[in-house]
């Protein structure tokens, strides 16, 4: 590991607590009142339990990630549904796919809890209108609007729109997201 990639490392937590505490001093209204009371659930059961993740739940187990979302946290989940699956080349739940899909759920994985109205917070405190946060997989996500919707962009330009309601969990935030943020590489 370079000495650059260890630095990034490093900062990495104080940019997430930064980033956190822009939405702690009170965002609009209507973003305060869109965030859902934590629950006493882990991501991973969360994910388990809602019916709209069985893929990525599928990816979780075989990848072995089940037990770091399962874990003290906290982390955000971009989770993508199973419909944003239906375009990915392979089955990234099938035994001989189990890298390529750790890789690209660490891609969806940001370190720390960040809700929709921290995102927003920073959006707008940032100047330029977007805000970038750095994966597990250390690739960068650039959230922006595009009229009311928040959307967010991989390093190599896969694009998703935050859909449907986040879920705080007891270790951390799943968002729900429309589309894979990395395309998975070709079986």
């Amino acid at each position: 590991m370079t000495m650059k990639t260890m630095m990034r490392w490093a900062l990495a937590p104080v940019c997430l607590m930064a980033l956190a505490a822009c939405g702690a001093e009170g965002g609009r209204k209507d973003d305060a009142a869109t965030v859902a009371a934590p629950s006493g659930k882990t991501i991973a059961a969360t994910l388990k339990d809602e019916g709209s993740f069985g893929t990525l739940e599928r990816v979780l187990t075989n990848a072995a990630l089940g037990d770091v979302l399962a874990g003290k946290g906290p982390y955000t989940v971009f989770a993508p549904s199973d419909a944003a699956f239906t375009a990915s080349a392979g089955d990234l739940g099938d035994e001989a796919m189990k890298a390529q899909g750790a890789a690209m759920l660490r891609a969806h994985i940001v370190p720390g809890a960040l809700t929709r109205a921290d995102i927003l917070a920073a959006m707008s405190r940032g100047g330029s209108g977007t805000v970038e946060v750095r994966t597990m997989a250390n690739s960068l996500l650039t959230f922006s609007k595009e009229g009311e919707a928040v959307i967010v962009t991989g390093d190599n330009g896969a694009r998703a729109r935050l859909t449907g309601d986040e879920t705080v969990a007891s270790n951390g935030v799943v968002q729900p997201v429309d589309a894979l943020l990395v395309k998975p590489a070709a079986s």
